[in-house]
């Protein structure tokens, strides 16, 4: 089975995809692992992605799905898709490249959710240990437990930030279930607003 899985930035879409995994034994293709490992192979699509890295430039959508290609092709029982298709020009692509997709899991939660879960988020500036004002607080009010430094909010952390990266989604990402909707794809909806065990077992409903 093919899947594409997708959500907003902070959604939970990484501890679903690891389940999916365990339920299916077929690995997820993150298009940040693919063009690490396409680089480091030397491949012709990875020494072109190395070059334009390399100036400081985006990777082209073109480069992308030529690797995504040869990624899947080489996964006969099925692959999780996370990170790709971002936008509605790359499920096109992708269509044109003969990447079939069985599936589609739209990982649902709140912006305003989305919103309080990242920009609650801390690191420590020393050991990078993450911490939550919520969920996960140090013993000492902004120090880390583990090795004493300062904790510190991420760059893609700040409140400015978030409410971007959810403009982005909404506007650029949202469309490809649209469209995968309209191919006739499978599309399921999971509410990871509540606790993880029940959506875990709204995961397992989506495939049956």
């Amino acid at each position: 089975m093919n899947i594409v899985i997708t959500g907003a930035p902070g959604s939970g879409k990484g501890s679903r995809t690891e389940f999916i995994e365990k339920m299916f034994g077929i690995p997820t293709i993150s298009t940040g692992n693919m063009l690490r490992s396409e680089v480091e192979k030397g491949s012709e699509l990875g020494l072109q992605a190395k070059g334009i890295m390399d100036s400081g430039g985006l990777v082209s959508d073109d480069i992308i799905i030529g690797m995504l290609k040869v990624r899947a092709a080489e996964e006969t029982n099925g692959f999780i898709l996370d990170g790709v298709p971002r936008t509605l020009v790359q499920a096109e692509m992708m269509k044109d490249a003969g990447i079939n997709i069985d599936k589609v899991v739209v990982v649902e939660v709140p912006d305003e959710v989305i919103m309080g879960r990242l920009s609650g988020r801390r690191v420590c500036s020393g050991c990078s240990e993450p911490y939550h004002i919520e969920d996960k607080q140090p013993k000492t009010p902004g120090i880390c437990d583990t090795c004493g430094r300062e904790l510190m909010t991420r760059k893609d952390d700040q409140p400015e930030v978030i409410k971007q990266r959810l403009k982005m989604y909404h506007e650029q990402t949202k469309p490809v279930i649209e469209f995968y909707k309209n191919e006739g794809v499978d599309v399921k909806y999971i509410d990871a607003n509540r606790p993880f065990s029940e959506a875990e077992m709204a995961v397992r409903e989506a495939f049956e």
